[in-house]
Formats: structure tokens, sequence, C-alpha cells
């Protein structure tokens, strides 16, 4: 998501140039801008190229023709830019994709619908100054989710992006392999295909040349130590990615998106995979998806390898999942909290397939804003190896994610993913277990005396508030009382914080067993079986209430014999 205010702000005034220039679709604004980005990115990477050959001492051999440069044909004059763009480079552009690529394919029959001389200028300049080359996250992406808050339509079919450090973490617990066949079968803008592809260059870039930014984004990721039959696999054979979208907008743009990744064979192709006519079973190790949750599909155009009777989109496709996974094959998915608890036959068979043919290994429950603004819908991460047993299961309970949790989704301190991304690394090992459990131990050793106190003092002020009530003559001293007690309740309470913090976070991890899952009618909700232990709470004994009351009643009856034998004096009888 864009969060940078000034980013917003310069993408608000191109897509209000576009508006007021003619382009009044949104995607056919979301294709233009995506295409000049393209341009924009190519001539960034070609001035990155030169400056690393300078820093090598090498010669450098351009990759881009120089009619071609974004730093060349944007001083043109307005309307030789126009003609230009339409005349040379998008005939250049149609030819830059390999041969059978996707960017082959679908840029055939793109258009550049930009008509006014004045509005590419002014298009192009708005770029500039966005300074693309600098930002930390992929542009094509950010601009079709943030483009698309302006549709009436945004999240009503599940057509939202997933914020970038969600897919992150999905992919770094995957762990893809550079010999492994990887794909996503519903990739809207290839944001998966493109992490996983990042993630294999940073896991096989030299440490001495790899550098992050304050995001924890790596940069330089030359992937020097791949093998050349890796690196010929990766570009050839390693992704394959599919998208439903008929107006052929996203598959244009998740095509340069995979070209400006550096995969220069892109195979991102139009397939509705629910559908009878894609039949691929047993092709990929690697599946990552955040399907759209759509609800029910057209039961009449399912393919017959799915579920008969089964019409959701977001059971369906975890299905899907496990036929177009080889045997062994992981796949991470992200599904709606239904998913885990539902009652209905198809969610409980669904479960039931994961745990007794599969190996479930792990559930990754999440905050219900991590999809705003587009959906506050609840939602977790299964993970998934076709064929192999289940023992145990792996959760954890997820409550930040590095972001508020409301519509502006702003950054905030408190973050789970790394915990989940240790927590996850080092789940088979007993002594970075043992290690967790010694500090929890340790922690709630510590806090029982303070949650003590805590209580003692609570109870002081119960007595301090009953004694100010009834005993008029202390009431200064019982004033002060009071305000002392309230001070060293409020110190304990920040003594108390940060170790009840670091205990909620060191329960958020945990396993379960096969057959409580299975006892649990195969309910996958973390809320189930999380041991959470909650703090004493202060309750006044029955006794001393009682005693108060009795107290207070005596209170009272001396006020009203005071008040009648005033009256009585003012009035004698």
């Amino acid at each position: 998501m864009l969060t940078d205010p000034k980013l917003r702000s310069q993408v608000d005034q191109l897509w209000n140039k576009l508006w007021s220039g003619g382009l009044t679709n949104p995607l056919d604004a979301i294709e233009q801008l995506s295409y000049l980005i393209f341009f924009k990115r190519l001539d960034d990477q070609e001035q990155q190229a030169e400056k690393h050959a300078r820093l090598a001492g090498a010669a450098h051999s351009p990759r881009l023709p120089e009619a071609m440069r974004w730093s060349v044909w944007t001083h043109y004059t307005a309307e030789a830019m126009l003609r230009h763009v339409r005349e040379t480079i998008f005939p250049w552009l149609r030819t830059l994709g390999a041969a059978g690529s996707s960017f082959e394919r679908y840029m055939q029959n793109a258009e550049f619908k930009i008509n006014k001389p004045s509005l590419l200028v002014e298009a192009c300049k708005l770029i500039d100054q966005m300074q693309i080359a600098s930002q930390n996250q992929d542009v094509q992406g950010d601009l079709y989710e943030y483009l698309l808050s302006k549709l009436n339509t945004a999240g009503r079919n599940g057509q939202f992006r997933t914020p970038r450090h969600i897919i992150r973490m999905m992919v770094q617990m995957i762990d893809p392999k550079p010999y492994e066949r990887m794909g996503d079968l519903a990739a809207g803008t290839c944001g998966f295909p493109v992490n996983m592809y990042q993630y294999i260059l940073e896991q096989h870039t030299s440490p001495a040349v790899l550098t992050y930014d304050e995001e924890g984004l790596p940069h330089n990721l030359i992937g020097d130590r791949l093998t050349p039959e890796q690196r010929t696999f990766l570009q050839t054979k390693a992704f394959r990615a599919y998208d439903n979208d008929s107006g052929m907008a996203m598959l244009r743009i998740g095509s340069m998106n995979l070209m400006l990744h550096g995969i220069e064979h892109p195979a991102f192709f139009y397939m509705d995979t629910l559908a009878k006519a894609y039949q691929e079973s047993g092709e990929y190790d690697v599946l990552l998806m955040n399907p759209p949750f759509k609800g029910a599909v057209d039961k009449d155009d399912v393919s017959p390898t799915l579920p008969g009777g089964v019409t959701k989109s977001e059971l369906l496709f975890v299905h899907l999942i496990l036929r177009a996974l080889d045997m062994g094959g992981r796949a991470g998915v992200i599904v709606p909290d239904g998913v885990l608890f539902g009652s209905s036959n198809a969610h409980v068979a669904l479960r039931k397939k994961l745990v007794e043919e599969h190996r479930l290994d792990g559930v990754v429950s999440m905050p219900g804003g991590v999809f705003k603004p587009y959906a506050g819908v609840s939602t977790a991460v299964l993970f998934f190896t076709k064929g192999a047993a289940t023992e145990r299961i792996w959760f954890y309970d997820m409550a930040h994610d590095g972001f508020s949790l409301d519509d502006k989704r702003q950054p905030v301190a408190q973050n789970d993913i790394p915990d989940i991304l240790a927590c996850w690394r080092s789940r088979h090992d007993a002594a970075f277990a043992e290690a967790r459990a010694a500090r929890l131990a340790h922690l709630q050793d510590a806090a029982a005396p303070l949650k003590a106190q805590r209580l003692a003092l609570e109870a002081a002020l119960h007595r301090l508030r009953f004694e100010s009530v009834i005993d008029g003559d202390g009431e200064a001293q019982i004033h002060r009382d009071l305000q002392a007690a309230q001070a060293e309740l409020a110190q304990v309470q920040t003594q108390i914080a940060p170790l009840h913090a670091e205990i909620e976070q060191l329960s958020r991890q945990f396993w379960v067993s096969k057959a409580q899952v299975r006892a649990n009618g195969y309910d996958l909700t973390a809320s189930r079986y999380r041991q959470v232990v909650q703090d004493e709470a202060f309750f006044e004994a029955p006794g001393v209430t009682l005693e108060r009351m009795l107290k207070l009643d005596d209170v009272m009856r001396e006020e009203i014999r005071s008040i009648q034998h005033g009256i009585n004096e003012v009035i004698p009888i």
C-alpha cells in the first residue's frame, strides 16, 4: 500500500490528470500508468547497470537503445514525444518479450490511450517527481492497490492486493529453492512470484554484496551464487501464474512486473483455474496464493476434478492447490477465518483432508485489519505439504503486523512477524523451545509478586474509597492516602506492562496434536487451543462487602436521626 503521504498525493495528481484527459475507466488508467512506469523503470535499470560497471571498472554494454530511454525522449517537445511513444516505443515494446512468454502474447494488442501531448508531458513530469527508483516497493502493485480504493467495486469480489509484508512473510516461511517449480493460480499483479524470485536471489547473493533498507528489504540482488543451470531454470521454467482477468489489463501489468524484476520470460497467462479448461495436476513444488474470496461460483463450470457440490471459492482453491501440487509439494494459502471453523460438510471435509491425508504444517491466524481498507474480514494462512503425514500442527496467533489495523494502515511499533519467522524456523529445535519456556517461566515468576501487590493496592483503594464516604472527620488524610495508593498502583502497572507484553508474545506460538484437532471436529481456530492465563481480578470478599453494607446502613440511620432531630428543634412538636 502507498503509505507515503507525498507519494499518495503525487499519484492522486496523476490520476486526476488522466481522468480529466479522458481515461475515465480506472483499469485503463492503471494500465497506462503501468506502461509509463515500465518505460521509466527500464531507464532506471540501465542507469543502475552503468553505475555498477563504473564502480567495477568494467565496460558497459547497453541493453536499452538510446531512442527508447526515458531520459532521452521525455525531453522532446510534446507533439514529438507523443508521436515517438506511439510510433517508435510501443512497436518496440511489443518485441521485448521472449518467444512464448506472456509479455509477448498480451502486449500484441496493447494500446497507448493517452491522446493529448500535454497530458503525456504532465504525466511524465509527475512520474519523475515520484522518484520511483528510490521507492522500496513494487510500484505497479502499489498503484493498483491504491487506485482500487477509488473503485466502488473494490474488494467486492476479493480483488484487493496482498500486503507486501504478508507476501514476504509467507515466502520466507515456505523457503522456495532455485530448482523448484513455483506458481500462483490467482496471481493478480504477480506479487507472490516476484517475491519468490527476489527471495531466491537474496539467498544466493554474497552477504558482502547485500544491503538492507530501514524496512528490512534486500537490495543488490545479483544472485552471484546461482549456478548457470539454476539461473536458466529460474528464467525459463521456475515460475508459472494465472489470472482470470478477461480484460487483460492485469495480465499485462503482471507480465511487466515480472519483467521489471528480472524474469525475462514471464509465464503469466489468462485462465480461470477453477474451471474445466484448467487441467494441470501434480506440476508444482511450491504454490503461494491469496485467492479471491468471492463466495459462490458457477458450479456448472467448475472442474469435475474438484469436489462436487462445493461452490465456495475459498474451499475450491485449497482443493485445487492439492491437485496442482506434486507429491511432497508445499503450499501457503490465505483463507478467510470461516475455513478454519465452518461447520458445513464441505468445510469439515476440507480440514479433515488436510489433516488426515496430508501434512498440515502450520496455521497463522491474522488480525481482522490486515486487508483494510478493502475488507475487515479476519484471515489465516495455511501451510501444508501434499502427501506427508500430520502428527501435530504448529499455530501462531498473530495480533500485530507492523501497521495500524484501521483504514489508514499506518506503520506502528507492534509487529509479530519477526517472532513468527523466528519461531517457524526453530519450531523443531528442542533447545529453542526450552529457552522460550524457561523465559516464560522467569517472566511469570517476576510478574507474580507485582500482581499480588496490585491486588493488595486495589483492596486498599476499595477500602479508602469506602472510608472517604463514611468518615467525614478524617477526610483530608484519607484523600492523601487514596492519592498515594493510586500513584503506587500506577507504578506497579507500569512495571507489569512489559512483563505482560512479553508473556503474551511467548504464548502466541504453540503446538496442537492431531488427536486434539480430530476431537474438536477438525476446528483450526487458534483461540480454541491457545492457553492464556488470565490475571486474577480483584473482587472484594463477600464478608467484607456485607460488613460495609451494615456500616453504611448504620451511617444512614444516624444521618436520618440527625435530620429528624434538626427538624424537631425547628418545629417543636
